[in-house]
């Protein structure tokens, strides 16, 4: 990508992307406990939207071997290293989650397993990548979703201290997650589960294809 929210994530990535995984295991919590309860069947398509390093991607194939890896991210910086990290062991490609064609990068029209993990704290039209997100699945697909909670159950000057952090990185926890997962699954006819971490700091959210 060269223009718009592209070029931001490149220049957000540009130097972080050597540290990143390092000090992002510090906060961005609930990202394996997704991976464990994917339940993918060898065989399955499973994309990661939003990839960054491909460091979930290479744990999904520890977890879950002879799955179909894919991973897409906007970030030219992040495939880089996720090319590196994965190999031949996924399908990569430049895209936005908003709006890419599953097909002409993939060659695929759905997936059995879509993953947005704190990816939507960092996508503008955070909305719009759910609601594409749950189109991409396959009949009895699912749509794992973590990210940034409420903070709810923290003290209130930490969470909002937390908060001023975040956007530092450009990132926005979207409080409101719940319900518009929960209307994007009754407007698609998905099955919702939602489920929140220790106090609210994360949010795990599941959209099924029944």
């Amino acid at each position: 990508m060269t223009t718009g929210h592209g070029v931001l994530m490149d220049r957000v990535y540009r130097r972080q992307k050597h540290i990143y995984d390092l000090t992002r295991k510090y906060y961005l919590f609930g990202r394996d406990r997704l991976i464990a309860g994917l339940g993918a069947r060898r065989g399955a398509r499973v994309i990661e939207l939003g990839c960054g390093t491909g460091r979930n991607l290479h744990r999904i194939g520890v977890n879950w071997p002879k799955v179909t890896l894919y991973g897409l991210d906007i970030s030219q910086q992040m495939l880089g290293l996720a090319g590196a990290r994965l190999g031949r062991g996924a399908v990569l490609a430049a895209g936005d989650a908003t709006a890419f064609d599953p097909v002409a990068l993939f060659r695929t029209p759905a997936f059995d397993h879509v993953v947005l993990s704190y990816a939507l704290s960092m996508i503008p039209d955070w909305q719009r990548a759910i609601a594409h997100a749950a189109d991409l699945l396959a009949p009895g697909g699912r749509l794992h979703i973590v990210d940034f909670g409420d903070f709810a159950g923290l003290p209130r000057p930490l969470a909002t201290l937390l908060r001023v952090w975040l956007r530092l990185f450009h990132v926005t926890p979207r409080d409101t997650l719940g319900a518009v997962a929960a209307q994007i699954a009754v407007e698609r006819g998905l099955d919702c589960y939602d489920l929140d971490g220790p106090m609210h700091y994360y949010r795990i959210i599941i959209l099924t294809r029944v």
